[in-house]
């Protein structure tokens, strides 16, 4: 009996609320207690989607322009707003929605309730949107430049020209905002205390670039290091973010998509493209050294760890299955059945 509730216990340690993007319907999946409990309907292309959340709502970003408004008490639909042509991300500063376009060239603020404030226009696909305190920091991904905009005013407070080989993504570092760019192997570095910037070169000790294409959103950043999947390569490499020296790598059985992090910092978690699609590994963080790959569904589009770090919700996309899987022991201990699942969120998380 005591066996049974210990195991009850572990199974269900976390019971909130995952939402799984439909890649291919236009809704997102709701699952609660292992089921699927709603799905929110008409949401636009979403392909690539992102879904955050704010002030206890979600938002969702699809690729053709549609920004949504969901109430995450019932799951229901509020508003949904075109806000672009072609849509790249999204933030929240100054207690605004910012979304950053690729086409129209605009960076969109608007309201909570999908209220459209401010178009700021930039003559560039925008990209690496994120904020500090008041400031909202993007890169013109074709005039090489850095804006700062003051989240309340809209004014550019400050610009940087010739920053680097069109910039591709962004992301935060304490306080510096760190780009990466699509044509040369180095980063752009602002420090944020007194908005200056400096690029530096990225390379192993053996030459190599340490990233070719630098889309952030793949990295796991914990303690300080980022954690990069090499493109084209079997391993994850190491950088310290304090100095942006290249420390080592970790070899694995395939090509890496993801890297995330658990919450407490012990493990990483990896996915796979091509051979190794269908399998997840897990890695002792401090040692570098894997524990465990197991094949846990077929392709493996996504994933996440839960909140306490014991779990992972993983999409099998071919298999139209939501899994949850223990950690670090990869057991698959819920399968919820969602059609055509990629981008896992979730509430809290």
């Amino acid at each position: 009996m005591l066996y049974l509730l210990i195991l009850l216990l572990f199974t269900f340690t976390y019971a909130g609320k995952v939402y799984v993007v439909e890649r291919e319907r236009g809704a997102v999946a709701v699952l609660e207690e292992g089921r699927l409990v709603k799905e929110v309907r008409n949401l636009g292309n979403l392909n690539h989607a992102t879904l955050k959340f704010f002030k206890g709502d979600a938002y969702l970003i699809s690729r053709d322009g549609f920004l949504s408004w969901i109430d995450t008490r019932e799951d229901r639909l509020l508003k949904k707003v075109k806000v672009g042509e072609s849509s790249i991300g999204f933030t929240f500063c100054g207690g605004k929605v910012v979304v950053a376009n690729y086409s129209p060239h605009t960076v969109v603020f608007l309201s909570p309730d999908l209220r459209v404030l401010r178009r700021v226009r930039t003559g560039s696909r925008n990209v690496g949107i994120k904020p500090y305190r008041n400031f909202l920091l993007f890169a013109l991904m074709d005039r090489d430049e850095i804006w700062v905009v003051d989240c309340g005013s809209y004014r550019r407070v400050r610009s940087f020209e010739r920053v680097g080989k069109m910039p591709f993504d962004a992301f935060l570092a304490g306080e510096r905002y760190v780009v990466g760019f699509f044509k040369e192997s180095s980063v752009g570095v602002v420090n944020l205390k007194d908005l200056t910037y400096r690029r530096l070169r990225l390379r192993s000790e053996m030459g190599e670039v340490v990233f070719k294409i630098p889309h952030f959103g793949l990295w796991g950043v914990y303690g300080g290091r980022a954690y990069v999947p090499a493109l084209g390569e079997r391993k994850v490499r190491v950088v310290n973010l304090k100095d942006f020296r290249y420390e080592g790598s970790i070899e694995l059985p395939g090509l890496p998509v993801f890297v995330s992090v658990s919450p407490d910092g012990k493990y990483l978690a990896v996915n796979y493209s091509g051979d190794m699609e269908d399998y997840l590994t897990l890695i002792d963080r401090e040692r570098g050294k894997i524990v465990k790959t197991e094949r846990l569904g077929r392709r493996i589009l996504h994933f996440r760890f839960t909140p306490d770090g014991r779990f992972i919700y993983l999409s099998s996309y071919y298999e139209n299955r939501v899994k949850k899987v223990s950690v670090p022991r990869l057991r698959v201990i819920e399968e919820i059945a969602v059609p055509t699942p990629s981008g896992v969120f979730i509430k809290g998380g």
